[in-house]
């Protein structure tokens, strides 16, 4: 596996995922996750473990689908836990990840909810 850059503030790993996403590198999007990570997608699915997040984000990327970059939300931290959240920029519904400091002082997501939307 290539040398990644670490996510050093958990607010780095959203500029992470969209340069990662943005390149095709699906291996390099699941490096910023935990080995036993959950992952909220696809919708009403849940996607468990750092080899499943990168096999689904090989069939997502096969598209080329271009992120924009999401200005964060003010991450709240508690200890070696924090979390994070970006407003979508479509206006509706949010984006939130908890992450978690490594023994390294890099954080990786262990919990991640890309699209949630309230109920109407």
């Amino acid at each position: 596996m290539p040398e990644y850059e670490k996510a050093m503030r958990p607010e780095d790993i959203t500029r992470l995922f969209v340069e990662r996403s943005n390149a095709g590198d699906a291996a390099g999007v699941a490096a910023l996750y935990e080995e036993d990570a959950v992952l909220a997608y696809p919708p009403g699915r849940r996607t468990v473990g750092r080899e499943a997040i990168r096999a689904l984000w090989e069939k997502v990327l096969a598209d080329r689908p271009r992120f924009e970059p999401e200005h964060p939300l003010p991450t709240l931290v508690h200890g070696d836990i924090a979390l994070t959240s970006t407003p979508p920029k479509d206006g509706t519904g949010a984006r939130a990840q908890v992450v978690r400091r490594q023994a390294d002082g890099s954080w990786l997501r262990i919990l991640d909810q890309p699209e949630f939307l309230p109920a109407s």
